[in-house]
């Protein structure tokens, strides 16, 4: 079809066959609360045209539908309907599934479920550059990266994502059901808009933005060999389409909680840069652990002084997630039970908890990503991320 002449569609439908039409009426509308539109021949029905909560269904009997080869009507699929409820339960005494009696699946589908995020399963991952060449086309036409190929049994995500040709990108307003989800711009540029963030704006290499959960956005554009680091919490989760939002929004809510959270943009360039944890290293926070009341903590890490070899005592962490990514220069870790592990740029390394780790040097120009989530597995999430270190 040609997308110009869209405009001459009114409306859809789905097609389920019927059989007893009376009946399986009577369960879509009695039971089930649609209403009839149409129903036709007026002597022997054979069709009827329901409508409700945003759908519209045609129930046509055998033989105003097209059959399978064999002429079967048992050939024919019975078709499968969810009804999304607020309480699946209230509306079929605890079913979670209803037979229409034209053999349709009507299954009943909580609404807005909780978020599931699977269980932690920890291990130590180490993602380079030169093991990992092939890309994956994605959402919007853009290339993906798998950093964490286990996901850490499910609960993780981290993809560096690829726009070799940049320009306007094909997106749309969207959001996503997620826990946790940060985005860094690692090269090039990117313009995006977020709700009730004001205006479009340019993230550049070194920015990030913490996005909430469910806060609707767009990209916009971007430069050509624009590259990304994003993050997300649980691994699997949805990517919804809000065609009805138009960004920018005309009001202007910084401090606005999206599911507890508040959105966060990191300008590097404004960026004040502290003594970081490990002696001899410096860092820049970005905010984002206090915009999520210490469930994620962000930071880029960098050496202090420009000594050839920078070392540190060995440390471990308690903390869900341990992330590292170097933006630039090498670094090496000594990691108990795994030898030395070298990071070059653009690779990355997932630490699990408990497991004993030293820098033993690095490059006067690295610079690390650090991303970690900090909930207490089992407890309440606590504050910044538990690192020990011990001489």
């Amino acid at each position: 079809m040609n997308p110009k002449n869209t405009h001459q569609i009114d409306t859809a439908e789905v097609v389920l066959p019927c059989s007893g039409l009376d009946a399986t009426v009577v369960f879509f509308t009695e039971r089930l609360g649609f209403r009839i539109e149409a129903i036709f021949p007026a002597d022997h029905p054979s069709i009827a045209v329901l409508s409700g909560y945003g759908l519209r269904i045609r129930l046509a009997g055998v033989s105003r539908m097209t059959l399978p080869d064999n002429g079967s009507e048992a050939a024919l699929a019975p078709g499968v309907l969810r009804l999304y409820c607020r309480d699946p339960a209230a509306l079929a005494d605890g079913a979670s599934e209803l037979i229409a009696p034209n053999g349709t699946r009507v299954q009943l589908i909580a609404a807005d479920p909780p978020l599931f995020v699977p269980p932690l399963v920890p291990s130590l991952v180490l993602s380079q550059l030169s093991d990992r060449a092939d890309w994956s086309t994605g959402r919007a036409g853009m290339r993906y990266r798998d950093l964490i190929p286990d996901r850490q049994g499910g609960r993780f995500i981290a993809s560096h994502i690829h726009i070799p040709d940049g320009g306007p990108v094909p997106d749309y307003v969207h959001f996503h059901r997620v826990r946790f989800q940060m985005i860094y711009c690692y090269k090039g540029w990117v313009r995006v808009v977020y709700q009730d963030q004001g205006p479009p704006f340019v993230l550049q290499a070194g920015d990030c933005v913490l996005q909430p959960p469910q806060i609707r956005h767009r990209v916009l554009e971007s430069s050509p060999g624009l590259e990304v680091i994003e993050i997300g919490c649980p691994a699997e989760h949805e990517t919804v389409a809000d065609h009805d939002l138009p960004l920018p929004t005309p009001a202007l809510r910084p401090q606005r909680q999206f599911a507890g959270q508040r959105f966060v943009r990191h300008v590097a360039a404004a960026a004040t840069w502290r003594p970081w944890r490990i002696a001899g290293f410096e860092g820049r926070d970005t905010g984002i652990a206090a915009a999520t009341d210490g469930l994620a903590d962000v930071c880029v890490v960098r050496p202090a002084t420009t000594a050839t070899a920078t070392r540190s005592p060995q440390w471990s962490h308690n903390a869900e997630l341990l992330f590292l990514f170097a933006l630039a220069g090498t670094v090496t870790l000594h990691c108990q039970g795994h030898g030395t592990v070298r990071l070059n740029a653009a690779d990355s390394l997932v630490v699990p908890a408990g497991l004993n780790c030293a820098i033993a040097e690095s490059s006067d120009d690295l610079e690390l990503l650090e991303v970690t989530l900090n909930a207490v597995l089992g407890g309440r999430l606590t504050g910044p991320a538990p690192i020990r270190s011990s001489r």
